[in-house]
């Protein structure tokens, strides 16, 4: 089974896959904001789409949340650059981060 937890304690959402932590999404919350710092999944979990699943629900969760985006961590900002239904989260100052060279000027 595969689920992904906010542990705020941790700072950090987190994917489980059978109840072990395969990999982490670390943030700093602010008042309206989150701020990606570092993504990580386990070795031995790469190459299952667990990155994006964790991503995308940490998005989701931020959404809910009504919450800015700041995607300092590259493999959040590639994630929304790819999927730009994430776009409008992402805080005016970082929106340099996940803008493709096909994105207007």
């Amino acid at each position: 089974m595969i689920e992904v937890v906010d542990n705020p304690g941790a700072a950090r959402y987190e994917i489980l896959v059978d109840g072990r932590i395969a990999g982490f999404a670390q943030y700093r919350l602010r008042p309206g904001k989150i701020t990606f710092t570092h993504t990580e999944i386990r070795d031995e979990f790469e190459g299952q789409g667990l990155g994006g699943r964790l991503v995308s629900t940490a998005l989701d969760g931020s959404r809910a949340a009504a919450l800015e985006v700041a995607p300092l961590c590259s493999f959040v900002a590639g994630y929304i650059q790819r999927h730009p239904e994430y776009r409008d989260l992402v805080d005016e100052n970082y929106r340099e981060f996940v803008s493709s060279s096909t994105d207007e000027p």
